[in-house]
């Protein structure tokens, strides 16, 4: 039996977590780089980016009450997506939380080091401590972590509170003159760069297995926390930009330190730094937490080895993936130039963003079982917009961020390829309902073929070299198709004469292969039965591969029956034009090969190809009057290429039943033998993977009734 996570964090926690994630360089460091690129505009650039985070944020909160399941992202864009798009976004989140849990304790120290008489030596030595006493209180468990975030987060918040009342009073309002210089080109840029510093608002919901009555607490702690950080930051932006001119602020490294000296004096720059140093703390608290839930929850998924699952008997928490995520902390701590390289992760955050908007949507267009308890307002625009701004801002994060984000996502398919393809067997809902959509489509397209009693007219192809018996055989397949609509079949003799011969002298001479075409095909007559008519005819032409094209227009023919190798096709080129045939066609087309003298049917049934996808409504229709024709009924089917999906492909072929005429003995259709049947009916394939011994039907329809370059190509993924 799985085991599951204590529920023992309440709200106070989820919004502490929340907030934590996202105060940090954001609000202490990133200010006065803004302000140089949007000038006093930062303030509006700080409330505009908040707001534009806030779709995720909704998506999550929905997404979070209807599995309310360790994963965050990673979970939602699985279960939406897919195993590949899971494993790239659950990666990638895992590698970005973990590299900006490292930069906010290389970061913290420093500031640390402004209150402590310590040499810059020790840096290293005090972050490799953190992080330790970080990673200790995380595998004691997530009650511990939520007590320790909710006390740093408040301390935190008193110490930013007493900056924005301290420095409020003495703010001056030419310092926001001029406040918009007409160019949006700053403010763009200036949000694409503050976007990130809402980034960790949705970090919570990794942890909703532990979350007490998540369908209250996780929309009230992600979009609360959302709001009341924005307007913190609001309020924190607007003192910096008032009291400190506008010169120094662009240039400053320390923005906050610098306008709490002129507005608070030491004991303001004092609380100032130890606020510094707690919301890094708590961003790199926050960032274990959140970040060891994804290999956790990917474990339980089999996307990484099954270990990063584990639970520990003694305190509950994923004892295995937090350590895992410790480990890989104190190595970027102590061996990688963090501060230049992690930034390589920021840009990811848009595309996971984007991807959970489309899961909502995806989860509500499907008709999977999807109850949350809170919806996100004004779908699908919200997600919409979500997903646009995700997009465009990702663009104004600089080239090197948006390398990294690439590099994680390559490296996410190519763990994903390697590692858990082999290991899952599953689809995503989007998929799954694609699937069930394209199928359902063609179930409509054959329901109308197999309903239409309307009369058929058949074109049986014969040359001068046609054998009597596969000539037989080309008229019992278009029987076949006729008979269950009342057809008419028409073979026809196409006669190819030289160019230099007239077509009315070669028309009124009469050979002895003339005479015994008509006999023979006019014995076919009595073994066809009730239900067909059949028509005999001659056609004398100087290039046979367009008279059968204009014999097929101009008589109104449904489907053309031909020989895979006719002989004498054209005489002005010798080569096969049963392509050129199939391009120009008006109707659908049946290109027979194989074993021309054996019997149409037997004891083996009929066996359908094709590529795993939906079978075009023609050869439903072909093999259905071909299986009825032996003797146990049988029309089966293979089971596709590797990787098709077994579930999908049988709740297709059950529906599909209820069309057909032909059963196994059980009523039901069959899924194909390995021995070989006499008749093999390929579903829009080319005759070269004809098995040996069979007679095989190509099933070749009409170009108004096929689909597309992009139709097929997106079949094929699907299937």
């Amino acid at each position: 039996m799985t085991k599951t996570l204590e529920r023992d964090l309440g709200l106070p926690a989820v919004v502490a977590i929340s907030m934590g994630a996202m105060i940090g360089s954001g609000i202490f460091i990133l200010p006065a780089i803004a302000y140089g690129v949007a000038g006093p505009a930062v303030v509006l650039v700080y409330v505009i980016a908040g707001l534009l985070v806030l779709p995720a944020a909704l998506s999550q909160s929905e997404l979070a009450t209807a599995m309310p399941k360790a994963g965050g992202a990673y979970l939602y864009i699985e279960r939406g997506l897919g195993p590949l798009f899971g494993t790239v976004a659950g990666l990638g989140t895992w590698f970005s939380l973990t590299f900006k849990s490292a930069l906010a304790l290389v970061g913290g120290v420093p500031y640390l080091l402004l209150l402590l008489d310590v040499p810059a030596g020790y840096v290293t030595p005090l972050a490799l401590g953190l992080a330790t006493v970080l990673v200790g209180l995380n595998l004691l468990g997530a009650k511990q972590t939520g007590l320790t975030q909710v006390a740093v987060v408040t301390v935190m918040l008193l110490a930013l509170a007493w900056f924005v009342v301290g420095g409020g009073p003495t703010v001056e309002r030419g310092n926001f003159s001029p406040f918009l210089d007409g160019d949006l080109g700053g403010i763009v840029a200036g949000i694409g760069l503050v976007f990130v510093s809402y980034a960790g608002v949705t970090k919570v919901a990794s942890v909703a297995e532990e979350i007490e009555r998540p369908d209250r607490n996780i929309p009230l702690g992600i979009i609360g926390s959302l709001l009341v950080t924005t307007a913190l930051y609001a309020l924190i932006v607007a003192v910096m930009v008032g009291v400190v001119p506008g010169d120094v602020l662009a240039t400053s490294s320390t923005p906050m330190a610098d306008a709490a000296e002129r507005t608070l004096g030491l004991a303001g720059v004092v609380a100032v730094v130890i606020a510094a140093v707690l919301a890094l703390v708590s961003t790199a608290n926050a960032g274990v937490l959140s970040a060891s839930r994804y290999p956790f929850a990917m474990a339980r998924d089999e996307l990484v080895p099954t270990s990063l699952g584990a639970i520990s008997d003694r305190f509950g928490t994923p004892s295995t993936a937090i350590t895992l995520t410790g480990v890989v902390t104190l190595v970027l701590v102590a061996f990688v130039p963090i501060a230049e390289i992690a930034k390589l992760a920021s840009a990811f955050q848009f595309v996971v963003f984007a991807l959970v908007n489309v899961a909502v949507v995806v989860f509500r267009e499907s008709d999977v079982d999807y109850a949350p308890a809170f919806r996100s307002p004004l779908y699908p625009w919200v997600q919409i917009l979500g997903v646009a701004s995700s997009l465009v801002f990702l663009t104004q994060m600089g080239l090197v961020p948006l390398a990294g984000a690439a590099a994680m996502t390559a490296g996410g398919v190519v763990w994903y390829l390697l590692y858990a393809r082999s290991r899952v067997d599953r689809v995503g809902v989007a998929v799954s309902t694609a699937r069930r959509r394209i199928g359902e489509a063609h179930l409509a397209d054959t329901r109308s073929l197999v309903a239409d009693g309307g009369r058929r007219r058949i074109l049986v192809v014969v040359t001068e070299g046609t054998p009597f018996p596969q000539e037989r055989t080309l008229v019992e397949v278009a029987a076949a198709v006729a008979r269950g609509n009342d057809g008419i079949v028409s073979v026809v003799r196409f006669e190819t004469v030289p160019d230099q011969q007239p077509l009315d002298y070669a028309a009124e001479s009469v050979s002895p292969a003339d005479v015994r075409f008509e006999a023979e095909t006019g014995s076919l007559a009595e073994d066809l039965g009730e239900g067909v008519d059949l028509e005999v005819a001659e056609i004398v032409s100087h290039d046979t591969a367009h008279a059968v094209v204009n014999y097929a227009r101009h008589r109104r023919i449904d489907v053309v029956v031909l020989p895979a190798r006719p002989s004498n096709l054209s005489r002005r080129w010798p080569v096969n034009r049963v392509d050129w045939i199939r391009r120009h066609l008006p109707c659908d087309l049946l290109v027979v090969d194989g074993e021309a003298t054996r019997p149409l049917v037997g004891d083996g049934g009929v066996r359908v190809v094709g590529d795993g996808g939906p079978y075009h409504p023609l050869t439903v229709l072909v093999s259905d009057a071909l299986g009825t024709r032996s003797e146990t009924g049988v029309v089966s089917f293979d089971p596709g290429p590797a990787g098709v999906q077994a579930a999908s492909r049988n709740r297709y072929l059950d529906r599909l039943t209820d069309l057909m005429s032909a059963r196994t003995s059980d009523g039901s259709i069959g899924t194909a033998r390995p021995d070989p049947s006499p008749v093999v009916v390929l579903d829009r394939q080319v005759l070269d993977r004809t098995p040996t011994g069979s007679l095989s039907i190509g099933v070749w329809p009409h170009q108004a009734t096929r689909q597309g370059r992009f139709g097929r190509v997106v079949r094929r993924l699907l299937y």
